[in-house]
């Protein structure tokens, strides 16, 4: 039977609201409402007329009920400036992945979840300082933040949506944590998002607090002591004189100029009428746009292993596509620079099980 789920997941992933698909369709209002209701059954030249428009396969309305990805259950960076489109293409993006993950996980054993669940009154600090603890990292700065995710369970995905509003989000899909990523944005600033989303992961998985501003910067401080632990940075910089200073000192720690400075600004190294002045320099010279002397991307050693014991089996990202009843360049987006470069296999290792 046609699933009227189905319907609304890839009306959202497009961007569309229900009037705008009747439009593009030739058909009322109504009836995509009466569909996505599941009062009607649609007419075989309605489904051809869905499926064209919403670019998926005619086979995608009619296969099982996914699991949504509501709203509450991810955080978002840019909530403030992210309109509820933006927002549910991009959950609509995190629901594909979800199917891809399953598909992958019948064939694969994938690295186990070990990510410490801290409640209390712990500051993001010190949750930082217990993370680091738990996996072994000491104070040294971490080389890879998507090897080391995916190394400790979490599910990281793409996000290749043509918006500035959408820049990372997370969620817990029962006990498998997911990030999914802006990789278009420069290195070091996707990975300061990587370990901000790891904050919410460890100190918000029964639920942010009430004031949305309050968890965001909660996870910022989080990320910041995450990638640059007080130690470490304290014994290296012990004042600081102009913003070449700042962008020799940054790539030991792999983050931006910016993000360098709120940390010794917290640290009381950087005082506030240096973070304020540093501040208006690097605005001025356009750091914001482009990061000096930026990083190579980071990618993925979890999905280039993946695909290569697939590829042994003969198969393609078109042939999981299909089976998924989903457009390949669906998979490409929630996979997008991931999977570039060859993968040592350092961090992570996969085993295809028999199917």
């Amino acid at each position: 039977m046609f699933n009227s789920q189905r319907l609304i997941l890839g009306r959202k992933r497009r961007k569309l609201t229900a009037r705008a698909l009747a439009l593009a369709i030739g058909v009322s209002p109504i009836t995509i409402s009466r569909l996505e209701n599941g009062v009607n059954e649609p007419e075989d030249d309605t489904v051809e007329a869905l499926a064209r428009a919403l670019n998926f396969p005619r086979g995608f309305f009619f296969a099982e009920d996914v699991d949504e990805l509501p709203a509450e259950a991810a955080s978002f960076r840019s909530l403030s400036s992210m309109t509820a489109r933006e927002r549910d293409a991009a959950l609509s993006a995190g629901v594909i992945a979800y199917l891809f993950i399953d598909w992958v996980a019948d064939r694969f054993n994938l690295p186990a979840t070990d990510v410490p669940e801290l409640r209390g009154d712990a500051t993001p600090e010190a949750a930082a300082q217990v993370v680091r603890a738990n996996w072994g990292l000491g104070e040294l700065p971490i080389s890879n933040m998507i090897k080391l995710l995916e190394s400790k369970g979490v599910r990281v995905f793409s996000l290749c949506e043509d918006t500035n509003n959408v820049d990372a989000f997370s969620c817990w899909r029962g006990d498998n944590p997911f990030v999914f990523l802006n990789t278009f944005k420069s290195t070091e600033r996707s990975r300061f998002d990587a370990a901000h989303e790891l904050g919410h992961l460890v100190m918000h998985r029964h639920g942010a607090p009430q004031d949305s501003r309050q968890a965001e910067s909660e996870a910022d401080r989080f990320a910041s002591a995450f990638l640059m632990p007080t130690d470490d940075v304290m014994s290296r910089i012990r004042y600081v004189t102009d913003l070449e200073n700042l962008i020799r000192a940054k790539k030991r720690w792999g983050v931006s100029v910016a993000a360098l400075n709120y940390r010794l600004h917290k640290l009381r190294v950087v005082s506030e009428w240096q973070n304020r002045s540093l501040n208006i320099e690097m605005s001025s010279r356009g750091f914001r746009r482009q990061e000096p002397e930026g990083l190579p991307p980071e990618t993925s050693s979890l999905w280039p292993q993946i695909f290569t014991a697939l590829w042994r089996e003969r198969i393609t990202r078109d042939q999981i596509a299909a089976e998924l009843n989903v457009p390949t360049g669906e998979l490409d987006a929630i996979l997008h620079r991931l999977t570039g470069g060859v993968s040592d296999g350092g961090e992570t290792t996969v085993r295809l099980r028999a199917v």
